[in-house]
């Protein structure tokens, strides 16, 4: 069996951890049970690049269920569970993942997943697909010269469709799609109603603050927390630090979320300013550079560093490491520096995803409504991908609504449906005052 996985004799360990997730994962249960009878992804081999958590195991055996061979990688070297990368390994999964990981062997992986010549991909954060973007149009660049020893040359490409997870990945593919260099049609799964309402809401706000609270175990009653972005991540974040008693400031570049932060009742300004005043600093943008030398030097001594954007670029390591006199890990996940001026800030989980590396990610009850919408999206890809043209596209509204229905369902709620008569009058331009 063809993996690579840090201790393949913690696969006992993984399976109660996977049992936990799939048992609170209800719809995916539901979409499992069809997929079992139905077998929609019979003799197709999908290639995953995605944080390998409990949450991933459970959407990774409704694919296999459904008929799917899946190879598999991890989105981020930091946030893979042992424990899950050897259940997965041992239940016949090509498997390529360990936390810890550094550059050669993160897209190694990605290179053994691409030698699967996967029929479907997925991704999360867009380094699965980028890759083959970079293989295809002839890009140099360490990480392709990286895959190609593992390929040993560019993988012939037969990818029917792909689906991605993130607000950053999305960001990616559009960018890919502008050029009118996008090869395959992808659907966003992260502008699903079900996901980005829920998951990037109330999964990130939560999994951040139990990251941040599991490195360091300081009290956020009375802090400041300076949270950059009002995204849809950035809202949770924003509102679960002021559930546990914080002072939340946030900082924007779009005047329109930064109005909507106002009247949420949140002090807006520039980091310039927040960076005097903050206890603890959250990144959530999906851009680069958002804290810099310049903030860093004004903080308080002591303050907190933390991420919670895909990538680890929007706290500058670069200006960090150019202001450090000496630094130190002095707690798993979080790193002392102390600056040339003396003062002492600390780096949680290296500036990489916070609630991924220090914690557990998002609970598998939210995750269970991103991935029933990834693994309906992969059904519908291989029945009508061949149709479409390579663009992004929004998850279908059928799957969307189906999916919260399904979350309504195991949760024993029922809601009203619209009579004839309603729909009629919704449909006619005729009835007015």
């Amino acid at each position: 069996m063809d993996f690579k996985v840090r201790d393949v004799s913690l696969a006992e360990r993984g399976s109660g951890l996977v049992k936990w997730a799939r048992d609170h994962m209800p719809v995916l249960a539901e979409i499992r049970k069809r997929f079992k009878k139905e077998r929609p992804l019979e003799g197709i081999t999908i290639g995953a690049c995605l944080h390998v958590t409990k949450e991933t195991a459970v959407l990774v055996e409704t694919l296999l269920d459904g008929g799917a061979r899946v190879a598999l990688c991890a989105s981020n070297p930091l946030s893979t569970q042992d424990e899950v990368a050897a259940y997965l390994a041992s239940i016949g999964v090509n498997v390529y993942a360990w936390k810890g990981m550094d550059f050669e062997g993160y897209y190694e992986a990605i290179g053994r997943v691409l030698s699967k010549s996967p029929d479907i991909t997925i991704d999360d954060g867009a380094d699965l697909v980028s890759t083959i973007h970079k293989l295809a149009y002839g890009e140099k660049s360490k990480e392709v010269e990286v895959v190609k020893r593992i390929l040993g040359a560019a993988p012939s490409l037969k990818v029917i469709g792909g689906t991605e997870e993130t607000t950053t990945g999305v960001t990616r593919l559009r960018a890919l799609a502008r050029e009118g260099k996008l090869l395959y049609p992808i659907i966003a799964v992260n502008d699903a109603y079900t996901k980005f309402l829920f998951d990037n809401r109330y999964g990130t706000g939560q999994s951040t603050i139990d990251g941040i609270l599991r490195a360091t175990n300081v009290l956020l009653a009375g802090k400041v927390v300076v949270v950059a972005g009002y995204g849809w991540c950035g809202k949770g974040v924003a509102m679960r630090a002021r559930g546990m008693g914080a002072r939340v400031v946030v900082t924007e570049v779009d005047p329109v979320k930064a109005l909507e932060a106002v009247m949420d009742g949140f002090t807006v300004m520039p980091m310039s300013e927040a960076s005097k005043i903050g206890d603890i600093f959250i990144t959530v943008t999906g851009d680069i550079n958002v804290v810099r030398g310049e903030h860093m030097l004004k903080m308080k001594d002591g303050a907190i560093l933390a991420n919670s954007g895909h990538f680890n670029v929007e706290i500058s390591l670069e200006d960090l490491e150019a202001i450090t006199s000496e630094k130190r890990e002095i707690r798993p996940y979080v790193t002392e520096h102390v600056l040339v001026n003396g003062k002492r800030l600390y780096l949680l989980a290296e500036g990489r995803l916070v609630n991924l590396v220090a914690a557990e990610g998002h609970p598998s009850e939210v995750m269970d409504m991103s991935f029933a919408n990834q693994a309906l999206s992969v059904e519908y890809l291989v029945r009508r991908g061949r149709e479409l043209t390579p663009r992004v596209y929004p998850v279908p509204r059928e799957i969307d609504e189906e999916v919260a229905r399904l979350k309504l369902k195991s949760m024993g709620i029922e809601i009203d449906s619209l009579t004839e008569e309603q729909k009629a009058y919704l449909e006619s331009w005729k009835a007015g005052t």
